[in-house]
């Protein structure tokens, strides 16, 4: 198998339930008001917003990663999105919790938002400013879920590294074993739990790409904990 020349993401993506009304909340969007002061120094939204060092979010519901013409983006996201990412609840959700584990190679310096409530009232507060939100597709989950999240006991495993290094040349045909990413996201010196919540992210079909999502689903746990081990310290 080989290994496609696409963006690794590191976060478990959230997985919301399935929406039942197009009116219902994500969140509170009072409370997320409240807590997009963490976001108000890069991120503007509402009437006038303009990108600051982070682009504006008004209209971010549906809308492919980096896809703002006047805005400079990383490599990462401009990936991101080429590989098909779309600003959705489950993705925001994702990114917002850990911006440099789903997109490693980010210049998003903010630590996060641990808290599953605080995302979805953001999340909730931002829907605000999307264009007639009352339209958005049902397909964008508009009620409140629950995190996408990898068993404790998958990421409880002790991976092999010696194994991983025999599973590796399959990897390396594409991402440099030295740690290179001129083109290809690098996967060395990961934590082996971010490089299992990627795979599952693919396993689980929450990352949008076919070819990886294929491959993940091919790979047992034990052959992805091993793949974690060996790359987290291939030396």
């Amino acid at each position: 198998m080989r290994w496609p020349t696409i963006l690794m993401f590191a976060a478990a993506l959230g997985a919301l339930a399935p929406a039942t009304s197009a009116t219902e909340n994500l969140g509170d969007a009072d409370a997320g008001k409240i807590v997009f002061a963490k976001c108000k120094g890069c991120h503007q939204v509402g009437e006038g917003a303009k990108n600051k060092i982070g682009p504006h979010l008004n209209g971010v519901f549906g809308r492919k990663a980096a896809a703002l013409e006047d805005f400079k983006y990383s490599k990462s996201l401009v990936r991101a999105g080429n590989s098909g990412l779309e600003w959705h609840a489950d993705t925001l959700s994702a990114y917002i919790e850990n911006p440099r584990a789903f997109a490693s190679g980010t210049r998003m310096s903010f630590a996060g938002l641990k808290n599953a409530e605080e995302r979805a009232n953001v999340i909730a507060y931002l829907r605000i400013f999307s264009d007639n939100p009352r339209d958005i597709p049902e397909a964008d989950p508009t009620a409140k879920g629950t995190d996408h999240s990898v068993d404790p006991e998958i990421l409880a495993i002790q991976g092999d590294p010696e194994y991983g290094a025999y599973l590796s040349s399959e990897c390396t045909t594409c991402h440099q074993i030295e740690g290179s990413d001129e083109g290809i996201p690098s996967i060395v010196y990961w934590p082996d739990e971010d490089f299992v919540i990627a795979m599952h992210a693919y396993k689980d079909k929450q990352r949008p790409h076919p070819v990886m999502q294929m491959i993940a689903a091919r790979l047992s746990n034990d052959e992805i904990a091993a793949l974690a081990a060996y790359f987290k310290n291939p030396e």
